[in-house]
């Protein structure tokens, strides 16, 4: 309870006292007592006639090359497929961290596929694999389940795979999201003039404890979000030790180094819209990666800057994703008047410069009211 209102009832209690000389207070200057804890009447239980959903299962798939891909494929087969591509040190199952706006996806229509990269999770490691590898093995999984065209989302260490992908294949391309994500242009990220074995005793604490590679700072958004952190700590080790790696860093160590390779994949042939997500405090994937994406990107692909978000943004502003996702970037999802909506940007732009709504669903701002106290 804010401490303002829990200041006025005190000081309401404290004046019916003096003026009364009673300790007893009327009901409307005192804060409702619990309810009595109570099991639902029988006649309003509804016993369920299917399974809820525990997340995306994980499946297996030979390729052609005799290598065994691993994958999900959420949603509804005739849905909008949308290929999300997990950042660094992730398993096909990351896209359950996407799952607290499940209904939205539901209500979209989009088909979410994730395929797991070398070495992590339930996939074997090979040195010898680069991310065009990553990419023929994707757009294989994607034919063997029949998906033709797929809208493409890359998150964060995703966005070097996305890249290769949209190269290598620009015609499969329906649409391309790069949000947070980094660009495999520009200059190389500073630990690249390591050894292996010194970039891999660098990363042996943050891969052994999942709570240390997920560690998202005090005023991150997603501390908002029920058992956020909880989801991305067993995707770390399931990213780590899913089949007896035992937090090896080697996978780790060699996903990282192809960061480095230069020079990037030429994106001149791809015709599909892109988007860009970039949160304006984002140290990891700094806002200036925009420009660096903007000049390897044909056309002018369109940019969501955000002032509230930082490493995190693909979070706070997946609703906006994945109405982008959908097809409706001409929209912007906002909470007005305590409902989530989605008008065109001519309409929402305004309410939001205003004051008059917030930016994206109202759940976001009813985050933590209910929360424990103290």
């Amino acid at each position: 309870m804010p401490r303002a209102l829990v200041t006025g009832i005190a000081a309401t209690a404290l004046a019916t006292v003096l003026l009364t000389g009673s300790g007893v207070v009327s009901a409307t200057a005192t804060a409702t007592g619990p309810r009595q804890p109570h099991a639902t009447d029988v006649h309003r239980v509804h016993i369920q006639d299917d399974f809820d959903s525990l997340g995306p299962e994980v499946r297996a798939l030979k390729l052609g090359s005799g290598r065994t891909a691993h994958y999900i494929d959420d949603g509804p087969r005739d849905g909008r497929p949308v290929l999300y591509i997990g950042g660094t040190g992730t398993s096909a199952r990351v896209a359950h961290m996407t799952d607290f706006l499940r209904s939205t996806r539901k209500s979209l229509g989009l088909r979410l596929i994730s395929v797991e990269r070398n070495g992590f999770g339930d996939t074997g490691f090979d040195k010898s694999l680069g991310k065009a590898d990553f990419a023929k093995d994707a757009l294989q999984v994607l034919d063997r389940i029949g998906v033709r065209k797929v809208s493409v989302v890359a998150i964060s260490g995703g966005g070097p795979y996305a890249a290769e992908l949209a190269s290598l294949a620009p015609d499969r391309v329906q649409s391309l999201h790069l949000a947070a994500a980094l660009p495999p242009y520009g200059a190389k990220p500073s630990y690249c003039s390591m050894s292996d074995e010194e970039l891999g005793k660098s990363l042996e604490k943050q891969v052994a404890d999942p709570r240390v590679w997920w560690a998202f700072p005090d005023d991150s958004p997603t501390k908002r979000i029920p058992g956020f952190g909880d989801t991305a700590f067993e995707d770390g080790a399931r990213t780590y030790n899913q089949h007896g790696q035992k937090a090896d860093p080697a996978a780790q160590v060699h996903e990282q180094k192809l960061y480095c390779q230069r020079p990037g994949p030429d994106l001149s042939r791809l015709t599909a819209p892109v988007t860009l997500y970039s949160g304006k405090k984002d140290t990891t994937v700094p806002p200036s990666t925009v420009d660096t994406w903007k000049r390897h990107l044909p056309g002018g692909p369109a940019v969501r800057s955000y002032a509230d978000s930082g490493h995190d943004v693909q979070y706070r502003h997946w609703d906006q994703i994945l109405v982008d996702l959908a097809g409706h970037t001409d929209r912007t999802v906002i909470c007005y008047r305590g409902h989530s909506t989605m008008p065109p940007a001519r309409i929402a732009d305004p309410l939001v410069e205003k004051g008059r709504a917030t930016l994206g669903s109202c759940a976001w701002q009813k985050a933590g009211e209910d929360g424990p106290v103290g």
